[in-house]
Parts: structure tokens; sequence; C-alpha cells
């Protein structure tokens, strides 16, 4: 192998990142090595249905063209693979019968598989020409690097979007409730920083609200840590149900949940909007529901809502206030609601 063609392949492995870039280069250096007007890279299906021409590169006369998809049982990688077979200058004589071969006007053809680590057949990398072609040593060896040097690209892709899949899995975990499946104490803290950011920047109130589920304990001492479960999904659901689309909400402690949305931009408007924001989160998680065999009629959470002007202050102070908010609701409801009534 030249120094020049070495030199060639070491430029292209350490300036082109992805499959399509490095083997493009590849396709250009086998055609000068080989001397045959296409050189190419396809793919098989994994359940040997069809090959498809994923990259190429046409010179001169014949022209075999990217995206083509043929049956796999009539190509001649198939038959050069199955018949030890890589190589023909006379494709008419060995494979006459082959229709894709005669659609396209191959007489000399040349191929070797590419594959990957764990033994799977990927593709086969290819060169093929409309007239006779020598083919010799020197080109056999390059077409078998050649393939080896794309089958590691492929399967360092491969392992990057699996760590890429794997790190969306770690970070979504990482800002998820484990039960509810809400967003996480962690996520709505840093969601809120973006709501107030925007309200402000379209000078808007942020309507904040802080609920918590009143006699949650004595569900779990009547019907069991299960049903408490059971209990604390169910208004997760109901949240992801009814809540509207840009509001930030989550679970932030073992009963307490934040919801988050931006209001009007006028002070009036903006309190009269705090009482509708509590009658909606209110109605949206008072009533009747399924805890395994029992049914509970629950008349609903204590709920701090604040307005408050996101130019003035932030996050944290807002849930303060709205925390603050939700203790004074909860001892204005502790001597004349009660939260549980089992249904009959």
């Amino acid at each position: 192998m030249s120094d020049n063609l070495i030199e060639r392949i070491s430029t292209a492995l350490e300036s082109e990142y992805t499959l399509e870039g490095l083997v493009r280069q590849l396709l250009e250096m086998l055609e000068l090595v080989t001397n045959m007007e296409s050189t190419y890279l396809t793919r098989i299906e994994p359940d040997g249905s069809f090959q498809h021409i994923l990259f190429s590169r046409n010179t001169r006369q014949m022209q075999i063209p990217e995206g083509l998809s043929v049956p796999w049982g009539d190509t001649l990688c198939k038959r050069a693979l199955d018949e030890g077979k890589r190589y023909t200058s006379n494709v008419a004589n060995v494979w006459g019968d082959s229709g894709a071969a005669k659609a396209l006007g191959i007489t000399t053809y040349v191929s070797t598989p590419v594959t990957l680590a764990d033994g799977s057949l990927y593709g086969t990398l290819c060169a093929a020409s409309s007239e006779h072609r020598e083919f010799h040593e020197r080109s056999e060896q390059v077409l078998h690097l050649f393939a080896q040097l794309i089958a590691q690209q492929i399967q360092n892709e491969r392992l990057l979007q699996q760590l890429q899949q794997v790190n969306v899995a770690l970070t979504t975990a990482s800002y998820t409730d484990e039960l509810t499946k809400l967003p996480n104490r962690r996520a709505v803290f840093e969601e809120l920083p973006k709501l107030f950011s925007k309200a402000r920047d379209d000078a808007r109130y942020v309507l904040l609200a802080f609920a918590d589920l009143d006699d949650f304990k004595e569900i779990n001492d009547v019907y069991g840590h299960e049903a408490g479960d059971d209990f604390l999904v169910a208004v997760g659901q109901r949240l992801k149900d009814g809540l509207h689309l840009n509001e930030v909400s989550g679970r932030v402690g073992g009963d307490e949940f934040v919801v988050a949305g931006v209001g009007p931009g006028v002070l009036d408007e903006a309190q009269h909007a705090v009482d509708a924001f509590k009658i909606r989160l209110a109605n949206l998680l008072t009533g009747e529901y399924q805890l395994h065999s029992s049914v509970i009629n629950y008349a609903g959470p204590s709920i701090g809502v604040v307005a408050v002007n996101p130019a003035l202050t932030d996050h944290d102070l807002a849930l303060r206030e709205a925390d603050a908010a939700m203790y004074l609701e909860k001892e204005r409801r502790r001597d004349r609601l009660t939260s549980l009534a089992p249904l009959k």
C-alpha cells in the first residue's frame, strides 16, 4: 500500500466523524485503487429481504444510484458470498441470470462483506465496471481494509447512539418522580426560573399554586400504603391530564405539589385569575378515587395560590408566599371539612 494512500486514509479517519463522510472518501480511494467505474456500500435488511445502495461513487459510463433497493436473493453480492467468488471480470458468463446485473450493465464485479463485531452481516463494499477489469492482490487488500474501517465506524456510531439513549433515559429519570411520573422537585426548581423569565419578558404575572393533600396520612392508615401510593399516582395522572400545555407542575414533597403558569398582565385581572386557578385545581383533584378495592370521595387538597410580578420577585419568594397561603387555607379547612368519606 503506497504511502500516499496510507496518508489519505489517516486523514479521512482523523477528519470524518460520520459514516457517510468516511465512506464517501473511502469510495473515492477505492475507485482509484481498483480502476472501477462505480464503488458503493450496501446495507442488507436484517430479514434478508432487500439490499439497499447506501452510498455510491460513479464515474464514466456505469451508474449505480444511491437509494436503489433490489431483492437480496437476486444480487451479485449474495451470489458472491454464497459461492465464495468475490471477483469476476465476466459477470454475463458467471451470473448471467441476474436481472440486477443486466439492468446495471455490470461486466466486472468485486465485493467483500461488511461484518460487524458480533458476526452479523451489515452489508457489502463493492466495485463494478461495465468493462473488463483486472483485480490485483493490492486492490483486494485495500477492499478488505476499507470494509473493516467501515464496520468499525458503524459500530462506533451505534455505540454513540446507545450512549445517547442511556443518557436521555438517565436524565429523564433524574428529573422525574418515580411514583407519579410527574416532574420532581429538581425539575420544578429548574423550570420555574424559565417560566418567570418568559413572564417577565412578556410583562405578565405568574400564577403559582402550592397544594398539600389533606389527610393523606389517614388514607395510608385506613387503607394501607399501597392505597396511598395509588392515590398519589391518581393525583399525578389528573394533573398530567388536566393542566395546560405551558404550565409547570411537579411533586415537590411526599404529598405536596406545585403548579405554575403565566397569567394576565394587569394586576386586577391577575388577582381574579388567582381564584379561577385555585378553583380549577381544586375541581381537578376533588372527587372519587379508586384505591384497589376501595373507593374514596376526596374533599380536595389545601391549595395556596399567589399572583406575583416576576420583575419584582423570584420563584423562591413566590413559592414561600404560595406555601404560606396554603397553610392559611389548611387552617380554614381543618375544622369544617371531612376530607375522607368512604362510599357505601
